[in-house]
């Protein structure tokens, strides 16, 4: 069976924040974002919603295009959350890059972002 794939487009300010926070390499950040929703949609806690303004714009800032792999399982629970969401699946993932981002950014300490 082959590894499901899709390809993703992912805004500036998305790839700077995962440069910023992460380290230069955005696939890996995005990875660890879908792992981060991954986990709380098995675990069944409340998901950010990809607001309504993200669904109906055009997707014009495209910083960096990635393509994620992953698993069969990971792949069935992002389609589930999409059509729950009424998201496409490359906006539920980007907007969970977003998320992750902000939870990043809550949790480090103060001070931290001028260190960056």
């Amino acid at each position: 069976m082959s590894v499901p794939t899709m390809k993703l487009a992912l805004g500036t300010f998305a790839c700077n924040g995962i440069e910023a926070f992460l380290d230069t390499d955005i696939l890996s950040g995005v990875e660890a974002a879908v792992s981060d929703l991954a986990q709380r949609i098995e675990a069944g806690m409340a998901v950010v919603g990809v607001p309504r303004l993200a669904r109906d714009a055009a997707a014009d800032d495209q910083g960096h295009s990635v393509d994620l792999s992953v698993d069969e399982r990971t792949w069935l629970l992002l389609k589930r959350e999409a059509a729950r969401q009424g998201a496409t699946l490359s906006q539920l993932v980007t907007h969970s890059v977003l998320v992750y981002l902000a939870e990043l950014d809550r949790l480090a300490p103060p001070g931290a972002a001028e260190a960056l």
